[in-house]
């Protein structure tokens, strides 16, 4: 019981697969949960209390985590776009 394609259908199928290993890049999620933790750490640094700033010695310690934080979200998101993920064909599996 062969199931019949269409002549397009391998193509479209191929796109299909490399559209969701785009989607579920693992590094797409890591750099945007950290620009995301970033933009909520480094906007609680923006209006620091005295009290923070005594228990960190003088140090915005919210501030700089959350631009360090942007900072390393950025480069992963880079990354996935200098570097995006190359899915593997049908004749590279056998290799």
């Amino acid at each position: 019981m062969s199931e019949s394609r269409e002549p397009g259908s391998e193509q479209s199928d191929a796109a299909r697969r490399e559209r969701s290993a785009k989607l579920f890049d693992v590094r797409t999620v890591i750099g945007g949960l950290f620009v995301v933790y970033g933009l909520l750490v480094g906007s609680a640094g923006l209006f620091p209390t005295e009290e923070g700033l005594a228990k960190s010695q003088g140090v915005n310690i919210n501030l700089w985590t959350g631009l360090s934080m942007l900072v390393l979200g950025g480069l992963f998101l880079l990354w996935v776009r200098l570097r995006p993920l190359e899915t593997p064909t049908q004749g590279d599996e056998g290799d």
